[in-house]
């Protein structure tokens, strides 16, 4: 047995023989404490095959009651700035554990109270995971199965909730945070954290097996449209196109499935807006991080407890109109507010922005119009896909390929009707045919068409710069 593993056993026995898990819950299942991790977030490769029982899991839950017990008002002081009741919490829990005479080396000491201080202030076995900036998505199947996405691939962390009722705590933290709700009246809630990550959760009796939990992470400094370059995500080429067309105040929809980085997207595309234009976001949960000072940014709200008081997204929209803006960009489309923002664009507000899910640009046409519908206006269709073609001009399409990347794969025109069919044009396509290198990564990127999109004589009446090369020599010789 290792150095570690003695220690933590000498720990555990000089806990309370109550330390030992409830019968009930089997010994495989209990809440984990991670093997020895590198201080900036979990170790590289996760398996069931990590998971161990923690010694000092019954001392962390009594360590959390006494701290409550002892100084339970002050950590509700609203007058505490975050550092100092963090510092507050520490210096007491060093008193708790001085107490109980634990023979730990200093390193030990300091991260059971970093586990216990997780526990207290932030989100238990999640906080270690929200902090490693190389995770980018949280997924908790059940409390004693928790997932990450890294670099685009799935796998399992050796990290656990010590129950059920360990895991309904944090959630039941994250959503009181921002003013939400969630209880067996209203069991699935959509959240964000204080660093504006998206959060969903499901709660019994929806969750059959047990609360789940998923957050979606965002960098706390936005990604520039520089790093997506980098990623491979696009070309300079993609790039400069959609700065010309964001600067000439065209109606851009990004397309594309869950998790292929349509907000991240979104923000490129918002980064672009001069800073002497009015902004209007609307979101269902405050996920953008615009950098222009000019910006007014609503949120959806939910029924209360009784019922009233919701504010939809079609609600925000409508009201966007009279704010005065010069560019509303609604965060992502799923209802009948698909009908309010078509007939915003067309009515003087161009230059919006926004996203819905679709698998490709026809399919977003789709989807639009399905939506459309949703709003109970009894309009023919005919009359709905004018609207849509009117409406837009550009449709960015975005998949999470297999090797975990995210690339745009078609750029698309918007054309206009012909009989009752919406007729679109790639500008540019991704290259599938240049095939997967040896560490299995595809190769390809955004190749143009060679046609020459109509948006671009919008450039040129604007003034807007924009080099006809990167189109292909086909259309820069026209």
């Amino acid at each position: 047995m290792s150095d570690l593993s003695d220690r933590m056993e000498r720990a555990r026995r000089n806990a309370e023989a109550g330390a030992q898990p409830p019968p009930e819950a089997p010994a495989h299942r209990a809440a984990p404490v991670a093997p020895p991790v590198p201080e900036q977030g979990p170790p590289e490769s996760f398996g069931a095959e990590l998971r161990v029982v923690d010694p000092l899991a019954a001392f962390k839950s009594r360590a959390v009651e006494t701290l409550f017990d002892r100084i339970g008002s002050r950590i509700n002081d609203s007058g505490l700035t975050e550092d100092q009741l963090n510092g507050f919490v520490r210096e007491e829990l060093t008193r708790i554990v001085a107490e109980e005479q634990l023979t730990l080396t200093s390193a030990e000491r300091k991260r059971l109270i970093d586990d216990i201080v997780d526990d207290a202030l932030g989100l238990g076995p999640l906080q270690r995971l929200l902090d490693n900036p190389d995770i980018t998505e949280i997924m908790v199947n059940t409390h004693d199965a928790i997932y990450i996405e890294r670099d685009g691939q799935i796998s399992l962390t050796p990290l656990a909730f010590r129950d059920e009722e360990h895991l309904r705590r944090v959630i039941e933290r994250i959503v009181g945070r921002v003013g939400r709700r969630i209880d067996e009246r209203s069991p699935l809630v959509d959240a964000r954290l204080l660093d504006g990550s998206r959060v969903n959760a499901v709660i019994p009796p929806l969750a059959v097996h047990g609360s789940s939990l998923n957050i979606r992470k965002f960098s706390e400094t936005p990604f520039e449209v520089d790093d997506l370059i980098g990623f491979g995500t696009m070309t300079p080429a993609v790039a400069d196109l959609l700065r010309a067309c964001v600067e000439a105040r065209l109606n851009v929809l990004v397309s594309g499935g869950t998790g292929t980085g349509k907000t991240t997207m979104l923000n490129v595309l918002s980064s672009f807006v001069p800073s002497n234009q009015r902004i209007v976001t609307i979101e269902d949960a405050i996920e953008l991080k615009l950098r222009q000072r000019h910006v007014v940014t609503l949120e959806s709200r939910p029924p209360n407890i009784e019922g009233e008081g919701q504010v939809t997204i079609r609600d925000l929209v409508r009201n966007a109109l009279r704010m005065r803006p010069d560019r509303i960009i609604v965060g992502e489309v799923r209802g009948a507010e698909a009908l309010d923002m078509l007939q915003a664009m067309n009515t003087g507000h161009e230059g919006s922005l926004s996203t819905l899910h679709a698998n490709s640009p026809r399919d977003a046409i789709s989807r639009l119009e399905t939506m459309s519908l949703m709003a109970g206006m009894d309009l023919p269709m005919r009359a709905i896909r004018e609207q849509v073609a009117s409406a837009l001009d550009v449709i960015i399409q975005i998949a999470r390929l297999r090797d975990g990347t995210r690339r745009i794969t078609a750029i698309t025109e918007v054309l206009g009707m012909e009989n009752d069919t919406v007729v679109l044009q790639d500008a540019f396509s991704f290259d599938y045919a240049a095939g997967i290198d040896q560490h299995g990564r595809f190769r390809g990127s955004q190749i143009p068409t060679g046609i020459r999109p109509r948006f671009t004589e919008r450039f040129e009446e604007l003034g807007i710069p924009y080099d006809l090369d990167g189109l292909g020599p086909a259309v820069a010789s026209i």
